[in-house]
C-alpha cells in the first residue's frame, strides 16, 4: 500500500478512537480583581464602590455634612483612621444589602463597622449594631468572644475556629442583611447570624450596655459607619450590593 494512504488511514483511526482535535477557539480569561475597582461581572450584578482608593466623596462625619479634616485620610489606596476625628458614615442609607470590605489593624487596635445607623442619637453605636474589628491578641476585648474580631459586638460571638489573619495583614469581611436577618462573614466563612427583634435578640440586648437606648437595632434602614476608636485601622475594597426583599444575597 502506498505510504501516503497508510498515513491517511492512521489519522482516521486516531480520530475515530476519540482523540480530540486541537481546539483553536480563543479562550476568555477571568478579569483580574484590582483593589478598589469593580470587575465587569460585579458591575453587571449591581455592585457599587463606596471608596475608589482616592476620594472620600461618599462619606461624611457622623451628624456633620463634611468629611473630617483630621484623623481620617487616604494613603496608598486605603481609607485610614488614626483613631480620632469622629466616626464616618455613608451619605446614602441602606436597608437590605451585601457589604464587603477589607480591613487590617496595628497591634492593639480596636474599631468597628456599624450598620443601619441613624442620627437620632448622640453616638452612632446607640442605633447601629457593630461588626467588631480588633487585634484579638493584644486588645483586652479579645479575651471575651462576644467582643472579639468579627463578633456582633457585645451580643453574639463568632463561631469557634474563625480564621483571623495576623496584625498588619488584610482580612476580608462581609455584612449581609436581609429583612430581620444579619450575617457576619470573615475570610470566606459565615461566623455570626442573628435575627433582629427575636426573643434571643431582645434578651441579649436587655442584658447589655445597649439596653438604655430605645433605637438600638430597631432601624430598618440606615447608614454604614466606620468607627474611629483610638488606634490606626485601614480599609479598602469597600463595595455594596443592595438586595431586593426576599433575596438570598448568595449569588455573587
Amino acid at each position: 500500500m502506498d505510504p501516503r494512504t497508510l498515513c491517511v488511514l492512521a489519522s482516521s483511526l486516531i480520530l475515530c478512537a476519540g482523540v480530540p482535535a486541537q481546539d483553536t477557539r480563543p479562550t476568555t480569561q477571568p478579569q483580574k480583581a484590582v483593589a478598589n475597582q469593580l470587575t465587569d461581572e460585579e458591575k453587571a450584578k449591581g455592585w457599587t464602590l463606596l471608596f475608589d482608593g482616592k476620594t472620600t466623596d461618599q462619606w461624611r462625619r457622623y451628624r456633620r455634612e463634611e468629611f473630617p479634616e483630621q484623623g481620617w485620610g487616604v494613603a496608598d489606596g486605603t481609607l485610614v483612621t488614626q483613631g480620632r476625628g469622629g466616626d464616618i458614615i455613608t451619605r446614602k442609607q441602606f436597608e437590605n444589602f451585601d457589604f464587603r470590605f477589607d480591613w487590617k489593624v496595628v497591634e492593639g487596635a480596636n474599631s468597628g463597622v456599624m450598620y443601619r445607623v441613624t442620627e437620632v442619637e448622640n453616638a452612632s453605636y446607640w442605633t447601629g449594631p457593630e461588626y467588631q474589628i480588633l487585634d484579638d491578641g493584644a486588645h483586652r476585648d479579645g479575651r471575651n468572644t462576644t467582643t472579639s474580631a468579627g463578633s456582633l459586638y457585645a451580643l453574639y460571638a463568632p463561631k469557634e475556629g474563625k480564621t483571623l489573619r495576623p496584625v498588619g495583614e488584610w482580612n476580608t469581611a462581609r455584612i449581609v442583611i436581609r429583612g430581620e436577618t444579619v450575617e457576619h462573614w470573615l475570610n470566606g466563612e459565615k461566623i455570626v447570624e442573628a435575627t433582629f427583634g427575636s426573643d434571643d435578640w431582645k434578651e441579649k440586648v436587655a442584658h447589655s450596655k445597649f439596653a438604655p437606648w430605645e433605637h438600638f437595632g430597631t432601624e430598618r434602614k440606615g447608614h454604614l459607619c466606620l468607627q474611629a476608636h483610638g488606634a490606626p485601622v485601614s480599609f479598602r475594597n469597600l463595595k455594596i450590593r443592595e438586595l431586593p426583599p426576599g433575596s438570598t444575597g448568595r449569588d455573587g
